[in-house]
């Protein structure tokens, strides 16, 4: 790497102190003791799967999966729900919303209803704008029509995404102060209380400019475009609401290193990796889990 390069990375990924990520993953040594979770581990278990999946637009991508806790166990409700939404390097090849299915069902399970966006990923005609309007639009639509699936409409909006949808979230929480009559920010748009980042890939600079990162930087200069002031969750004012950030220590997609860099809370687990985070039976996620029930008070 070009001693300028590394400097102008440090710049943008240091702001709070600490070293770049290419410098952070070196330093990442394999730990003795459990190995951490691969993809196999969590997607070869039998997948849990929605009660119903409705459309916001007419590509076969633009579509919701809605996750609804049991009239049995939990009443008729209205319950609380999340608004959740799934990484991939930004590319629907990689990932598709079902790979959160199991941590959204595991919050079924405790009583909290989910609204799982899929969208259009850099690959699939998505990118700037498209997959900010997918987005935005599929979140407005969960502000609209919650009351219609049995979601409660006076708690907190939670947003919770990972690692690419961590930067997803973190710009729905952000996405109000942009411009009234911009197309990214819709007519009203949904207005976040918690945003949650599991491994996130909040500063899309940043990530340009790391083509040796396992996502490469090819998607995030799509997800970009020339836009970074509207779409790169560190260069938007804030708002009012809280984001968490959770970080493993042995996350080579996303080290603590990036969750530092954008300064918002960060919670970080000891020996896990980046599956741990929507892993239902992980320490990291049984700490979010505890976080969203806290928001909700249950």
């Amino acid at each position: 790497m070009a001693v300028a390069r590394l400097g102008f990375l440090l710049l943008l990924l240091t702001s709070a102190g600490g070293c770049t990520p290419a410098m952070e993953n070196a330093a990442i040594a394999p730990l003795a003791g459990k190995p951490i979770m691969v993809w196999k581990g969590l997607l070869s278990r039998a997948k849990p799967t929605p009660n119903a999946t409705i459309r916001y637009g007419e590509d076969a991508l633009q579509v919701v999966d809605v996750w609804q806790p049991s009239p049995s166990k939990f009443g008729r409700g209205p319950h609380p729900a999340v608004v959740m939404i799934h990484g991939g390097c930004w590319q629907t090849a990689i990932a598709e919303r079902d790979i959160m299915n199991w941590i959204a069902d595991d919050l079924r399970a405790h009583g909290v209803g989910v609204w799982n966006i899929e969208y259009r990923g850099v690959d699939r005609g998505g990118g700037y704008p498209a997959t900010y309007q997918d987005v935005g639009a599929a979140a407005d639509l969960f502000a609209t029509k919650r009351g219609e699936f049995g979601f409660r409409t006076d708690t907190p909006v939670v947003t919770i995404g990972h690692s690419a949808g961590g930067h997803l979230s973190l710009w729905l929480a952000r996405r109000s102060t942009l411009a009234k009559g911009d197309a990214l920010r819709g007519r009203v748009p949904l207005l976040v209380d918690v945003a949650i980042s599991q491994g996130g890939l909040p500063n899309l600079r940043a990530q340009t400019m790391l083509p040796d990162h396992p996502c490469g930087a090819d998607a995030a200069t799509k997800m970009a475009g020339d836009a970074f002031a509207r779409v790169s969750p560190p260069e938007m004012p804030k708002t009012r609401g809280r984001e968490i950030q959770f970080n493993n220590d042995r996350d080579r997609i996303a080290p603590p290193v990036f969750g530092r860099a954008y300064g918002a809370k960060m919670v970080t687990t000891p020996g896990e990796g980046h599956v741990e985070l929507i892993a239902p039976d992980s320490v990291s996620w049984g700490k979010q889990r505890a976080e969203i029930l806290r928001v909700f008070k249950l």
